[in-house]
């Protein structure tokens, strides 16, 4: 079907349903929902095709001079509608400004005017709400008040008073708004039972004999809606009180009305009949025993007009006004809603129940499983060798929270192991943390190895372990942060304008250096990398080097010279010597070492697919262009401009002796740290202070300016933008 076809159908059910609104539907179609101001809910409408019957039609008076009134024929005469609701309950205000009595006296005490207006409803729809009084004004008149219900009459009377220096000039004033019988200076008030559908009032002299005289001729009482609960009731003139006729038009007097279905004189009558009106998700209630007629309400749950189909609609109590208690969920339903305690928490969950108790034998039992599951026998028994520090425990819910339940905008980076988070522990420290994307022997092994390894080492180009989780459903490890990235973006990111100086290559080498020399040399026992590569160098403030990534990393017994094990590493670093034998030795090291220096002298990958199965590798091209003597065509540009000669070929030359293919022939790593602490120490201390800053300026990005600019050309160099990453990476 074309689309146009379903948008005019769509378009077509949508105006022939009723008017809805956030509350539900409220009128029924093609009708007026309001008139002027005033809402016009169904079962009142405007028009005898849009209300119930003709008892609830509304005529909307719209002339062009005045915005428009709603009017209601009511007992023989049409009155103005200030509000309707229909529920809470359903009600209707109209302007009806009539006297029950009045009373006027002329000269000698003799009656000038008289008048008694009884208002009857018994036959209609309405009755009195008990939200209305009698009320009388006047200073020298009994009212006498008279109510009826169906089959009960009510009677009651009151006096107001005036004081004798009352004049014309002042006003008189009912009591603030209550419950009972009340007087005011002018102003006395009687209730009006529930139900009422009739009422009446005669006013009775009530004798000036003690004070000589009258204070005024006239009185009058009317029905008014009550005010707002103890806040002061009106006021008025006393000039009212010296009219020959009724002047009650002067007056606010507003009335308010109960309404209901007639018809059926309760509810089981009424869902018997093909006329019953309560519609879908809505109750029936009887108005009153004696009174008869019905009323319809909204389910629990809901909320609209109960008159009209789809006029009830759900409550979304979740959203209006949680009702769960705290460490709890909350379900909407139709028509209500569910709590749901959340792990390690019983009970119902609501605000007005148990709410959500804390299960902590339960939750003991389900942080010791996954205790033992995540290794942590295994890690006690390790840390408690004597030589291992212990190791800090974090809580789930505090390395949750620093890391907003671990959402995707906080991650750092991810690999085969698992996935880096930024987060903020309680006391304000920024943290990376690992989690573990699976628990398998593999990788259970390789997070224990990893703690326990950087359990023992403690030097300023290793990254800090602050501790790990193992209450979690997969284990968490938490680092010191360091916040400029990875060597490998530091050196191959195409978006970084800001090339790495050559200073600044020399510190980097040599903090790598220095690191794998104390791993293999300081620690209490030696400890092999066995993953050295570009991606595993962090970069700290000040561009202080972080050897990291510990997973596959081996401790060396004493009088062991080398390791027997499953090959592992990234394809490019790889010893080829470890590959063939499968014995990783601290040589092994010394030359996924040489490959990333040699990333360093060249700003090339270690590998490349663009090209040839024999040149694919870097290290392999590098020592070529070694025994060549063609060194400045695979050098950085930036190297052979800012390096001195000697300087730049003394450390390839280095790279070539990390690189060779025989274990025994490389440098030792304390040997490899030694002399390149020396060709960095050459540099200037302030060029890497500078450098350092303008990094930090930069947004934490690499950005280094050297202040040092040095000249070597013998030919062009080759570019290595044809150089493509082969990632093998984990974090």
């Amino acid at each position: 079907m074309p689309l146009k076809v379903i948008s005019l159908l769509h378009l077509i059910f949508c105006l022939l349903l009723p008017h809805a609104s956030a509350s539900g539907i409220t009128r029924m179609p093609d009708c007026p929902s309001q008139c002027g101001d005033v809402s016009i809910p169904y079962p009142f409408g405007v028009g005898s095709d849009c209300s119930l019957d003709p008892s609830f039609q509304i005529t909307c008076n719209n002339t062009s001079t005045m915005p428009p009134k709603p009017y209601l024929e009511f007992v023989g005469e049409s009155v103005e509608v200030v509000d309707i609701r229909v529920d809470n309950p359903p009600q209707i205000r109209i302007k009806y400004p009539h006297l029950l009595a009045a009373t006027c006296y002329g000269r000698g005490g003799r009656v000038a005017s008289w008048e008694v207006k009884d208002i009857d409803l018994r036959t209609t729809q309405y009755t009195f709400s008990e939200e209305n009084w009698i009320t009388a004004i006047g200073c020298d008149e009994f009212v006498a008040a008279i109510t009826n219900t169906a089959n009960q009459s009510f009677r009651d009377a009151c006096q107001g008073t005036c004081s004798a220096d009352t004049g014309y000039s002042t006003n008189g004033s009912c009591p603030f708004n209550g419950d009972r019988n009340s007087v005011g200076d002018g102003c006395c008030r009687t209730p009006i039972t529930k139900g009422s559908g009739y009422v009446d009032a005669k006013l009775i002299d009530s004798g000036t004999t003690w004070r000589g005289y009258r204070l005024f001729p006239c009185s009058y009482a009317f029905v008014k809606e009550k005010g707002i609960m103890n806040e002061p009731g009106f006021s008025y003139n006393f000039s009212i009180l010296s009219e020959n006729t009724t002047a009650l038009t002067l007056l606010p007097v507003v009335v308010r009305l109960d309404w209901r279905i007639v018809g059926a004189q309760n509810c089981l009558q009424a869902q018997q009949s093909s006329a019953y009106v309560c519609r879908n998700n809505s109750v029936c209630l009887d108005f009153g025993a004696e009174i008869g007629g019905y009323l319809c309400n909204c389910s629990k749950g809901y909320v609209g007009n109960p008159y009209l189909d789809q006029g009830c609609k759900d409550i979304d109590e979740c959203n209006a006004n949680n009702p769960c208690s705290p460490n709890s969920d909350c379900i909407n339903t139709l028509g209500s809603f569910k709590c749901s305690c959340r792990r390690g928490y019983t009970g119902d969950g609501t605000l007005e129940g148990i709410g959500c108790v804390f299960q902590k034998r339960k939750e003991t039992k389900r942080k010791e499983k996954l205790f033992k599951k995540n290794g942590g026998l295994l890690l006690q028994q390790k840390t408690n060798e004597g030589t291992i520090r212990k190791t800090k425990h974090f809580p789930a819910k505090e390395l949750e929270k620093a890391t907003d339940h671990f959402n995707k905008s906080r991650v750092l980076g991810q690999g085969g192991q698992g996935v880096v988070y930024k987060g903020m522990l309680n006391d304000g420290k920024i943290v990376a943390i690992k989690k573990l994307k699976q628990v398998d022997d593999d990788h259970l092994e390789q997070f224990i190895n990893e703690v326990v390894i950087l359990s023992q080492v403690d030097h300023r180009n290793v990254v800090k372990l602050l501790g790990c989780c193992l209450e979690n459903e997969v284990p968490l490890l938490v680092y010191e942060f360091v916040p400029n990235g990875t060597l490998f973006n530091l050196i191959h990111d195409p978006d970084n304008t800001f090339p790495i100086s050559w200073n600044m290559r020399l510190k980097i080498a040599a903090d790598i250096a220095a690191a794998l020399a104390y791993l293999h040399y300081s620690t209490s026992i030696p400890i092999y990398h066995r993953d050295i590569k570009s991606s595993n160098i962090l970069i700290g403030e000040k561009f202080i080097v972080k050897v990291s990534d510990f997973g596959t990393s081996k401790s060396v017994e004493a009088g062991k010279t080398h390791l027997t094990t499953l090959v592992k590493g990234t394809l490019g670093y790889l010893d080829p010597e470890y590959y063939e034998s499968g014995q990783f030795t601290d040589k092994s090291d010394v030359y996924s070492f040489g490959v990333v220096l040699v990333e360093l002298l060249t700003g090339q990958r270690p590998m490349s697919e663009k090209r040839t199965q024999d040149e694919r590798s870097l290290a392999t091209r590098f020592l070529a262009s070694m025994e060549k003597q063609t060194l400045d065509l695979i050098l950085d540009p930036l190297v052979r401009e800012q390096g001195q000669k000697e300087e730049v070929i003394a450390v390839a030359s280095l790279a070539q002796r990390c690189l060779n293919s025989t274990g025994k022939m490389r440098p030792s790593m304390s040997v490899v740290a030694t002399e390149l602490a020396n060709y960095s120490n050459v540099a200037q201390t302030s060029t890497v202070e500078d450098e350092s800053e303008q990094a930090r300026a930069y947004g934490g990005k690499p950005m280094m300016i050297s202040d040092t600019q040095y000249t070597w050309t013998t030919s062009e160099i080759s570019s290595s933008s044809d150089t493509h990453p082969f990632r093998s990476e984990t974090v």
